[in-house]
C-alpha cells in the first residue's frame, strides 16, 4: 500500500487529507455523515487488506515451522482450515463495529498479492527457506505499514464520531432527522 499522498485522488488521500477534518463543526449533518461514511469505507477496506495479509503471513509462517527439524506437522495442506482459522486470530484491537463492507476486493487483494511476491506464497512448500524468510519480511512490513494507515483513518472516524455525538447531546441534531423516511442517511 502506498501511502497517503496530499491532493491526491484515492479515497485514503482523501479521508486523510487535514481538511477532512477542518471545520467540523460548520458542515451540514448531511455532510458529516458523508464523511463519516467515507472513512468507514476507507477503514472496512484497509481492514479486509489486514486480513488478507494475516493469512499470508500464517501461511508462510506455518510452512516454516513445519519445515525445522524438529517439527512433526503434515503437509501444510492437511493443516490449512486451522491455520487460517479464527482461533489463530487476535482478539486485540479496537472492537469497532463495522457496518459497510470491503468496497475494492479486488483492488486490495492485487495490492496485497504484490507485496507478497504471490509467486512465492502461492506455492509455499517449492519455495527455499530463504524466500519464504523474504516474503515474510515484506508481508510484515506491509502489514505495518497498513495498520498505520489504518489507526490515521481511525483518527479521523473518532473526530467525525466525536461531532456527530455532540450535536446530538446538544439537540443540533435527533434521532427522529436520521430515521425520517427520505432523508437519505
Amino acid at each position: 500500500m502506498t501511502r497517503p499522498m496530499p491532493g491526491g485522488r484515492r479515497r485514503v488521500d482523501k479521508v486523510l487529507a487535514e481538511e477532512f477534518v477542518t471545520g467540523l463543526p460548520d458542515l451540514s449533518l448531511t455532510e458529516l455523515r458523508e464523511r463519516r461514511h467515507e472513512a468507514e469505507q476507507e477503514e472496512a477496506d484497509l481492514s479486509y487488506l489486514r486480513r488478507m495479509l494475516h493469512g499470508r503471513i500464517d501461511i508462510v509462517s506455518a510452512e516454516l515451522r513445519r519445515r525445522s527439524p524438529d517439527s512433526t506437522d503434515g503437509p501444510l495442506l492437511d493443516d490449512l482450515s486451522t491455520i487460517l482459522g479464527d482461533e489463530q486470530r487476535s482478539t486485540h484491537g479496537l472492537g469497532r463495529h463495522i457496518t459497510v463492507e470491503p468496497s475494492r476486493v479486488d483492488e486490495h487483494r492485487r495490492e496485497e498479492e504484490k507485496a507478497a511476491a504471490d509467486a512465492i506464497t502461492a506455492d509455499v512448500e517449492a519455495r527455499t527457506d530463504d524466500e519464504l524468510r523474504e516474503a515474510l519480511v515484506r508481508l510484515r512490513q506491509h502489514e505495518v505499514d497498513v495498520s498505520e494507515v489504518r489507526r490515521e483513518v481511525q483518527r479521523v472516524m473518532d473526530a467525525l464520531s466525536a461531532e456527530l455525538t455532540e450535536r446530538y447531546r446538544s439537540g443540533n441534531a435527533s434521532v427522529d432527522e436520521l430515521l425520517a423516511p427520505g432523508t437519505g442517511a
